[in-house]
């Protein structure tokens, strides 16, 4: 994540508003503006994965993201358009489901992040039931996942069969040896099934930190060819290991594969977002 400059710091800054109880927010129409979406229906849809994360928080969607009316001319007339006042916490939310390869998102996350607010994050996510938890570090692991698409690239990851390779070669690290095909074997899934959707959140925080280092080290070290970082992924997956053994955990192939898989989750997610429309508590786009 990238320091955070002064231009692109006042860019979030100077569309601040505050209200007279001294509490911060963020107008979703300027906000998308900020992040160089065009199309408002393009940043509904990023607004409407960051309700999904923040319901799946234990947050109240309705207070991080109020929707309200907002009046703008439209040639000799004016009409009323939907908006939202984003709290710090909503824009953060917004930042982890936007487009990564935007370097104004990766600004968004280090500026809706500094400070307390990153902490308080980390201490609410400790209080989730586990479903919970499996839905918020699956989306960060999304995010962090298309980075280390990007990265890999860049060092030299070109074909289909080189990045299968590489990434089979993360999961080996860290699961002693076992490749894909055979921790799709161990969970019992069928080839069509990704392997990260059936994770418990002890398992997924592993392959994170896996995903998360090894973009990192690839990125800092600037490695170069496909073979150099196929050698990274393995050797960061096997540190990971390493560290689990080292504190009495339990290696994530013993791990137990959860009932639901992660699109499962996320339709009780949604029908509960859904049913507190319907009861007038929130609005949510399709």
């Amino acid at each position: 994540m990238p320091n955070l400059k002064e231009k692109e710091y006042r860019k979030f800054e100077d569309i601040k508003y505050m209200r007279k109880d001294g509490s911060g927010y963020w107008s979703a129409r300027e906000l998308a503006d900020v992040l160089d979406y065009s199309q408002w229906r393009n940043f509904q849809k990023v607004i409407d994965r960051a309700m999904i994360a923040c319901e799946s928080s234990g947050h109240e969607v309705a207070y991080d993201f109020a929707e309200v009316s907002k009046i703008v001319e439209a040639g000799a007339t004016s009409k009323s358009i939907k908006d939202y006042e984003l709290t710090r916490y909503a824009c953060y939310l917004i930042m982890q489901n936007g487009d990564p390869r935007k370097e104004v998102i990766a600004f968004g996350q280090t500026y809706f992040a500094i400070q307390t607010y990153r902490q308080e994050i980390a201490d609410h996510f400790n209080q989730l039931d586990e479903d919970r938890r499996r839905l918020v570090v699956r989306g960060d692991i999304k995010q962090w996942n298309q980075l280390l698409v990007e990265t890999a690239h860049d060092a030299g990851v070109i074909t289909n069969e080189e990045f299968a390779i590489f990434q089979n070669a993360g999961y080996m690290g860290l699961y002693g040896g076992l490749d894909v095909e055979d921790i799709h074997d161990r969970k019992g899934l069928t080839a069509r099934q990704k392997i990260l959707d059936y994770m418990g959140s002890t398992e997924l925080i592993a392959n994170l930190f896996r995903i998360s280092q090894t973009e990192e080290k690839l990125r800092k070290d600037k490695v170069e060819g496909a073979e150099a970082a196929t050698k990274v992924h393995y050797t960061v997956g096997k540190e990971v290991r390493s560290a689990i053994e080292k504190i009495g955990g339990t290696m994530p192939e013993d791990l137990p594969v959860p009932e639901k898989s992660i699109q499962q989750i996320e339709k009780e997610q949604m029908k509960r977002l859904k049913d507190k429309a319907q009861k007038g508590k929130l609005m949510l786009d399709e």
